[in-house]
């Protein structure tokens, strides 16, 4: 009797103990969107358990478009979200507390793909380019690379929404569109669908935060120690990425459903070597958008980048030593 009663409490005790730890841990509800290497350190977050390690206890949820992100933000259902800055300029054009406190992706690294006919940059006058949707980040590329180029997007090229890459290749196959925008690894599926890889608009190194995390100042304030758990298990999830090559293809390969090992290989490259180390969303990238809304949209002119970014969670972590610890410098 004595050692059925022992064992019972053990039990309990034990219960007890799984039951606090489990209310000790902090919950955060964390969206991306798009199936790209642009959120492969979220991937890796999930797979790794960076959040677990720190005591969060994470609901990471993939929504197909930013602004159905951006809807569950600002309705308090997410605490943060790995989106576009051109979805971050807008709300808080529109009056949102919306910021981005982890830049990721600095610079567009796509390539212009075209028909195989098509090889010269002036050919592209007349034709018409097809991207995701109308003021998405694939507009905004293409219409920033084909300025730098020298084609006005508005007056020499006709830009229409055809959909997400498939689509895209579609209307390239049926003659809708002649040329589109679209990243690594799908620009190896393209060359050997017969298009042309036209030209990498990373090379004209446009500053412009095609991706990061983004939340809300008042979730800042109110919940800052979580904020940083999630911009240190960022870091740790970006180092795992560049100094992981083989894990990082295989996680490539599992959440893009791509098995063409050429065109893996090539996105690590273009990925790897653009997540920065210590990921400070600079006012920059944020004025290129800014920048390209101001003609049409005053609020736009008078802003100051500065606003739309909250650089002291990776400066707090930077100044630590945290990050110089992970790449032992």
């Amino acid at each position: 009797m004595l050692q059925t009663t022992l064992t019972l409490l053990v039990i309990l005790v034990g219960w007890l103990g799984q039951t606090s730890q489990a209310a000790a841990q902090e919950k955060l509800r964390l969206a991306w969107a798009g199936f790209s290497p642009t959120n492969s350190p979220i991937w890796v977050i999930e797979d790794r358990k960076l959040l677990q390690k720190q005591g969060v206890d994470p609901e990471i949820i993939a929504i197909n478009a930013s602004p159905t992100v951006l809807q569950a933000l600002l309705a308090n259902e997410i605490d943060a979200a790995s989106i576009s800055v051109t979805t971050l300029t807008s709300s808080r054009l529109a009056g949102a507390d919306t910021v981005m406190m982890v830049g990721v992706v600095p610079t567009f690294v796509d390539h212009i793909i075209s028909l195989s006919n098509i090889t010269k940059i002036e050919q592209l006058k007349g034709k018409i380019g097809g991207v995701n949707r109308l003021g998405s980040t694939s507009d905004l590329g293409l219409r920033l690379a084909l300025r730098k180029l020298g084609i006005d997007p508005e007056k020499d090229v006709k830009i229409i929404p055809v959909g997400g890459n498939p689509e895209r290749f579609a209307a390239l196959s049926k003659g809708v569109t002649q040329f589109t925008i679209m990243p690594e690894p799908f620009l190896t599926q393209a060359e050997k669908l017969g298009f042309r890889n036209f030209y990498n608009v990373s090379e004209l190194k446009i500053p412009f935060w095609w991706n990061g995390i983004l939340t809300r100042d008042s979730i800042i304030k109110s919940h800052r120690p979580l904020m940083l758990k999630l911009a240190r298990a960022m870091i740790e999830a970006i180092h795992i990425i560049k100094t992981e090559k083989d894990y990082a293809i295989k996680l490539f390969k599992k959440n893009l459903g791509v098995n063409d090992p050429q065109g893996l290989e090539r996105a690590y490259k273009d990925y790897s070597s653009i997540f920065p180390e210590a990921p400070y969303p600079t006012p920059d990238g944020v004025k290129t958008m800014l920048d390209d809304l101001a003609p049409k949209n005053p609020k736009a002119a008078s802003a100051d980048p500065a606003a739309f970014v909250d650089q002291s969670l990776i400066k707090e972590i930077d100044s630590s030593g945290f990050i110089k610890q992970l790449y032992k410098k």
